[in-house]
């Protein structure tokens, strides 16, 4: 084990899949000499020269169509996204190439590629750099979508992504960039892809979340443990495939359900979640389902406007004790 930073496991990651397979290469704003916006390529460029770190001009829709088609004859392209916002630019060749390949063409050929962005608030960075649009990724059969809440599982996620035969979208939340933690050295550890993880068992509430959200609901069960309410936390890490059986099996032993994230919560994880557990353990519950998200509004630039629009632990606290 290795204590590093989640960008130091995200930047390791990398590093021992392309040792591994030559035909991962990586492309994107920065990520060659400087290392990337968010250090996730440090060392890269210079150990794998710039055939295989290649900088790319500002032009999203561009180079994530060259990873789409690299992907389709046989490479395993890792495309960064300098922010999240900017995948819109893109989403024509992630929502009607890469996801619709492997059936356009009957099952002959795949997409192997890994879409990275570094996403969400709490930066004061305002509505163009503080986007989280995973619901809506989620939503296209043939995408994956993955965000991780901690090192040891970003580098093990990350690593599932890359040899996945899938495209996948792997969001990393830049308030855990530079989190520490324990990570395995194995350069075979991996956490597979559409599996929960149960990060704090309880007995009275399901807290299911992930990404820098996990890092809010653990502070919130520390003050509800003191009012003798013992909370259980999911980290779902993939939504998409989405391990609902974690989640379900959950709420059948603590009759309770918190469905908790960053973002907007119209036709969101959250909601889908919501209704998935409405339909097969809605007998099980004690208390309507809560759903804790942002206010449906931009990210403002102002820190205390954004602190009102996004959750908070007071809030999460909040609405956790009105189920009771």
């Amino acid at each position: 084990m290795s204590r590093m930073t989640m960008s130091a496991a995200i930047a390791r990651a990398q590093r021992e899949e392309m040792l591994r397979d030559p035909a991962v290469y990586i492309m994107g704003l920065d990520v060659g000499p400087y290392g990337g916006a968010f250090g996730c390529t440090r060392g890269l460029w210079k150990e794998f020269g710039r055939e295989r770190v290649m900088d790319m001009p500002i032009a999203e829709a561009g180079y994530v169509g060259a990873a789409v088609g690299s992907a389709m004859t046989g490479m395993r392209p890792i495309a960064e996204l300098q922010f999240t916002d900017w995948i819109t630019i893109a989403s024509d060749m992630l929502v009607n190439q890469a996801a619709n390949m492997r059936y356009t063409f009957g099952g002959s050929l795949s997409v192997p590629m890994v879409l990275r962005a570094p996403v969400g608030g709490y930066m004061a960075a305002a509505s163009q750099h503080s986007h989280m649009f995973e619901s809506w990724f989620a939503f296209i059969p043939g995408l994956k979508v993955v965000l991780p809440s901690n090192p040891a599982d970003a580098k093990g996620l990350l690593k599932s992504a890359i040899r996945d035969n899938n495209p996948v979208l792997f969001f990393e939340h830049k308030k855990l960039y530079d989190l520490p933690g324990e990570v395995p050295d194995d350069p075979e550890y991996l956490v597979p892809l559409g599996k929960a993880n149960v990060v704090r068992e309880g007995t009275d509430v399901t807290i299911a979340t992930y990404a820098y959200m996990v890092e809010l609901a653990r502070q919130a069960a520390e003050i509800l443990e003191k009012d003798g309410i013992h909370a259980e936390i999911i980290d779902l890490r993939t939504i998409k495939p989405m391990d609902t059986e974690t989640v379900v099996r959950s709420v059948k032993k603590t009759n309770r359900l918190c469905c908790l994230q960053e973002t907007w919560l119209t036709c969101s994880v959250a909601s889908e979640l919501s209704a998935v557990v409405a339909e097969q353990a809605i007998e099980y519950l004690d208390a309507p389902i809560r759903r804790i998200g942002a206010l449906d509004a931009p990210n403002p630039f102002s820190a205390k406007l954004e602190n009102y629009i996004l959750p908070s632990v007071d809030r999460i606290v909040r609405e956790i004790r009105g189920m009771f």
